[in-house]
């Protein structure tokens, strides 16, 4: 008889358990002369959404301060209507053909800009060039904070968080400048406009608020081993249908055709929206959800901005490094010898095979042990 993987369960408690160290090495919010600030946060989307809690307690603790932040163009959508920020700016740095005339650009926008503080959240190799530059040139302002204690940031905290969960690693960040902690959720700013958006979609198929459950059910085109798959989906939608819940699909165009071949098994029951809809319309469509089933995805973390119960699935990823922040979420994963291995291709993709829709009932939200 074959035993069966454990299939574990992750909360906060465990994926937000490392200890922070409240020493307090340079106390920011007490220096008058900060009066323009810098934020840089590129990295995937999964990661942006959980930073914004990040930069709400630095708007909060410097508020005499100009906040301008610098991140990649894809994510400029997601802060177009932030009113913490008088600039938000993009430089693509991820091109090849002309990356060299890139770091120029970002070089003259940082040094015209005149910063008094410059603050890393993206604490990257790349990052860290751009600043290495800044200070070789002469033009770096005094105060550079990093997530980690090394060159060339000049407020560094007494250690570093090795193989935490990146939002805590941000929070120790803060903690060293003397900013207080005091925003334990993504915090996004969504337009009215998107909001109408997002509930005349929802009006036009009859979906009444928390009468739906949404599908988070593809992953970016380099992650696809973080699928669960459609077959596993299309199972699952039957669970729900029989509690008399429709199921609505969402995601970008990489997920096209995941969501395709689950809505075409129920042409009636399922809302296809894959593609259709905006970054910031996707966690109001989710606040209005009953429920939400995600893969370890960048669109998981938009939707854990709202209060609405999710399962995020993971295999081959860390579920305490990835798991989105909040006690709304559960994180679920087999114990198998082969996870985390964070592999882009596999073989057999046992983590998430011998995952049956059945074995996930259990840690679906509003099921009797979740």
């Amino acid at each position: 008889m074959t035993v069966q993987p454990r299939l574990m369960q992750y909360q906060d408690a465990d994926c937000l358990s490392a200890t922070l160290d409240h020493t307090i090495v340079r106390d920011l919010p007490r220096d008058p002369a900060i009066k323009r600030i810098l934020i840089i946060k590129w990295g995937g989307m999964g990661d942006i959404v959980i930073s914004t809690a990040i930069m709400q307690d630095i708007y909060l603790a410097l508020p005499q301060a100009e906040l301008h932040l610098n991140t990649m163009p894809a994510w400029q959508s997601l802060f177009a209507d932030d009113p913490r920020f008088s600039k938000v700016w993009c430089v693509n740095l991820q091109q090849k053909p002309g990356r060299w005339r890139a770091y120029r650009q970002w070089l003259a926008e940082v040094v015209t800009r005149q910063y008094d503080l410059i603050i890393d959240l993206q604490t990257n190799d790349k990052s860290r060039g751009l600043l290495m530059m800044l200070r070789l040139m002469g033009k770096a302002p005094a105060l550079l904070l990093g997530n980690h204690p090394r060159f060339p940031y000049t407020i560094k905290q007494p250690q570093p968080l090795p193989q935490a969960h990146s939002f805590q690693i941000m929070q120790q960040t803060l903690l060293c400048a003397g900013i207080a902690l005091r925003t334990d959720a993504p915090k996004l700013h969504i337009a009215p406009s998107s909001v109408a958006s997002a509930e005349q979609r929802l009006a036009q198929y009859g979906l009444q608020s928390k009468s739906f459950v949404v599908f988070l059910c593809g992953s970016h085109a380099s992650g696809r081993t973080k699928r669960w798959g459609a077959q596993h989906y299309a199972a699952l939608v039957g669970h729900y249908l029989q509690r008399g819940e429709r199921v609505v699909l969402l995601g970008g165009h990489d997920e096209a055709d995941e969501c395709l071949a689950i809505a075409r098994q129920y042409p009636l029951q399922v809302v296809n929206l894959c593609g259709q809809t905006s970054l910031l319309e996707v966690p109001v469509i989710c606040a209005h959800a009953k429920a939400i089933v995600a893969n370890d995805t960048g669109t998981a973390h938009l939707a854990a901005a709202t209060q609405t119960p999710m399962t995020v699935i993971c295999g081959p990823t860390n579920p305490r490094r990835v798991k989105p922040p909040g006690q709304h979420v559960l994180a679920v994963q087999l114990d198998l010898p082969c996870k985390n291995c964070y592999a882009k291709q596999c073989s057999h993709h046992s983590c998430m095979q011998q995952l049956s829709p059945q074995r996930l009932l259990s840690s679906l939200p509003g099921a009797p042990h979740a």
